[in-house]
């Protein structure tokens, strides 16, 4: 048996790795290769950091695509081979006519949701501007939705399962900036990266929606280090670079945004 309370212990997001603790004890059990529903990246960081104190088992994570935001993750014994191509997943067209009612990610999402399933079935969401979207699923419920997902807004979709080889994604856009500043605070460089004011900058820390490593810290002062990444919902993500020391002692900082 797997010390769960012991891993559980000030973790975040508590129910989703709990059900992760006994889908691990599963596949011990079993000697098979267990599937997790869809995981956020903060709840990927957490189980990557609770499967780093367990020795009897491993993880693979996948959802469908490289830079795949939300992913499902593959649990097994050491000894057993993990391909993430073996993952089980499922690719949707969800086709319509959006030019005269465009309809963003929230409004897919909240699509699907409206038929009765939970987030957790649902992967990445990839809006195709006019033509509609595709959507990332677990098998199980590739064919209700293809049954309910018949309207998004206000216009009438049909929504079939497609080969993968019809994925159509956008390379991430990154853009690279450097900024010298008096510290490493979390603020100072996050504002600088963001491209917004300190000041509000300090409020979205302290109100809870800025995450480094997928950790919510709420401390502007929170100091920030090579290798780091700095995510807030809506804005995209800031991966901190090499750090350098200038001759007026302040820190020459490489930054690096992706949208």
């Amino acid at each position: 048996m797997l010390p769960k309370e012991d891993l559980l212990r000030g973790v975040e997001h508590r129910d989703c790795l709990a059900r992760l603790l006994d889908q691990a004890e599963q596949a011990l059990k079993t000697w098979e290769v267990v599937y997790s529903d869809f995981l956020s990246p903060p709840e990927q960081a957490e189980a990557q950091r609770m499967v780093q104190r367990l020795s009897d088992i491993q993880i693979a994570a996948w959802g469908g695509y490289p830079q795949a935001e939300r992913q499902r993750l593959a649990i097994a014994r050491p000894d057993l081979p993990l391909e993430v191509g073996d993952l089980p997943l499922t690719l949707l067209q969800v086709a319509g006519n959006f030019m005269f009612d465009p309809a963003s990610h929230r409004d897919f999402l909240g699509a699907v949701l409206g038929t009765g399933l939970v987030r957790a079935k649902i992967g990445d969401i990839l809006v195709a501007g006019e033509r509609g979207a595709q959507v990332i699923v677990v098998p199980e419920v590739a064919e209700f939705l293809g049954l309910q997902l018949t309207q998004v807004r206000s216009v009438p979709v049909k929504t079939q399962m497609i080969p993968w080889s019809e994925l159509r994604v956008m390379p991430p856009q990154q853009k690279q900036l450097t900024t010298v500043e008096a510290s490493l605070r979390l603020d100072a460089i996050a504002s600088a990266g963001f491209g917004m004011s300190r000041s509000k900058m300090a409020d979205l820390i302290s109100a809870g929606d800025v995450r480094v490593n997928w950790k919510t810290i709420t401390q502007p002062s929170y100091a920030l280090k090579t290798g780091d990444l700095v995510a807030i919902r809506g804005k995209g993500r800031l991966t901190v670079g090499e750090v350098a020391v200038t001759k007026k002692e302040r820190y020459r900082v490489d930054l690096s945004r992706s949208s």
